[in-house]
């Protein structure tokens, strides 16, 4: 290594350290963070006709119609998330941060048009951009935080830099496209690090729509929400 490179590696870790400086001394910082998602879905059990594209209602071996009985499921998925997040405080803090997200669940659909009922598990996973805007309290290396998380949605085969361009394009259509929910949790910051453990929650439906036939308690519609706890570890850059 030659004295010019010395001098500019000399240089940049100065710069950083300063910044890093001014940056705790204004009470803002910057970092990285990934981890897992356990999540599943909430929904009801209800029964539901099966019709045929006529209209027209399936009907088993012994002439009866064929009813579904779409059952919640306590199975939890594993997902992935990272992104950046910023703190903006000391004692008092707001932290907003941009995550990319894979949660999911499932739920179990029981045929009950043969003798014996046939049970199928609908496995659903999809990955999202997640928003929170999270205020918390910190005392020594402990944390507590909470506040409202906006998810966008990416396409199945929609690329990144794709999904943000399109959010970012039109707000208006973006948060209209928007689910919302919470989280909550706690946090530890040693050193540089940081541990965090999460419970989110939803406010709105993944998914409402109305069933064909009489469902278990007159109730004609079917919502899926999702429920999750986020295990993540960080880095301060600065």
């Amino acid at each position: 290594m030659n004295i010019l490179t010395k001098v500019a590696c000399t240089c940049l870790l100065s710069i950083l350290a300063l910044t890093s400086v001014q940056a705790q001394k204004k009470g803002f910082a910057f970092g990285i963070k990934g981890g897992v998602n356990l999540s599943r879905l909430t929904m009801g059990d209800v029964f539901t006709t099966r019709y045929d594209d006529n209209g027209n209602p399936y009907l088993g071996y012994d002439g009866k119609e064929v009813k579904d009985n779409l059952k919640e499921s306590f199975n939890t998925r594993t997902g992935a998330v990272g992104g950046v997040w910023m703190r903006f405080g000391r004692t008092v803090f707001i932290q907003p941060e941009v995550l990319v997200s894979t949660k999911g669940g499932s739920f179990k659909i029981i045929q009950t048009n043969e003798e014996q009922p046939i049970e199928k598990t609908v496995n659903i996973k999809y990955s999202n951009i997640d928003v929170p805007l999270l205020i918390g309290l910190k005392g020594g290396p402990f944390r507590i935080l909470a506040g409202p998380i906006a998810s966008f949605r990416i396409g199945d085969n929609q690329r990144l830099r794709d999904a943000f361009k399109y959010y970012t394009s039109d707000l208006n259509s973006a948060m209209s496209q928007a689910t919302f929910g919470y989280q909550l949790g706690a946090g530890l910051d040693l050193g540089n690090f940081s541990l965090d453990v999460r419970k989110e929650g939803s406010f709105t439906n993944l998914a409402s729509f109305q069933v064909d036939g009489q469902p278990i308690g007159g109730d004609a519609s079917l919502k899926q929400k999702i429920s999750s706890w986020q295990v993540t570890l960080g880095l301060k850059l600065f």
